[in-house]
């Protein structure tokens, strides 16, 4: 555990848990397992919550997602966020969860640390994957915000989308459904 999250959960006197200074969830989630983490550290902590959200949502389904991403990625592409934290200035923490596409951070999270000037603050990735690790997602954050405190990740494994939808449509295929 971070000395930051030591402090809070010992009921520390760090300036987040003395009110003196505002925390921030930043999340973003297509699935909902991001949104899952980011939601319980937001209620343990109090903090606010900004929703990362692209300005042309992904695609529903989930394997034109991961072209998309990957097609993004490969280009340097920052998509635009449909809104800015526009108080972020007040925030001394940003917790920033977020899953991990094709080894790396999503391109929205690129556009979300280049559009936002986080110099100073302390980051804390909150991190879901599908069982690959973190792949070069911390490399990401903390180039896209170089003045800032990157503390060690949180990260878990969580349900993989496409695992789903693979025992979903094989579990259908044995059915004898007629569309």
């Amino acid at each position: 555990m971070t000395p930051l999250l030591l402090s809070l959960a010992a009921g520390g006197t760090s300036a987040a848990a003395q009110g003196t200074s505002k925390t921030l969830v930043a999340c973003f989630s297509r699935s909902g397992n991001t949104r899952v983490v980011a939601g319980q550290v937001r209620r343990a902590l109090g903090a606010d919550l900004f929703e990362i959200e692209p300005d042309i949502p992904y695609p529903d389904d989930y394997f034109a997602t991961v072209a998309q991403a990957q097609q993004e990625r490969d280009r340097g592409y920052e998509p635009l966020l449909k809104t800015t934290a526009d108080t972020i200035a007040r925030y001394s923490t940003v917790f920033l969860g977020f899953p991990i596409w094709g080894m790396t951070a999503p391109p929205v999270i690129r556009s979300f640390l280049s559009t936002h000037d986080l110099s100073g603050k302390t980051i804390v990735p909150l991190v879901t994957h599908g069982g690959y690790g973190l792949g070069d997602s911390m490399r990401v954050v903390a180039g896209h915000a170089p003045q800032a405190n990157v503390l060690d990740a949180f990260s878990t494994q969580a349900p993989q989308e496409r695992e789903t939808i693979e025992r979903v449509s094989a579990w259908l295929d044995q059915q004898q459904i007629q569309k």
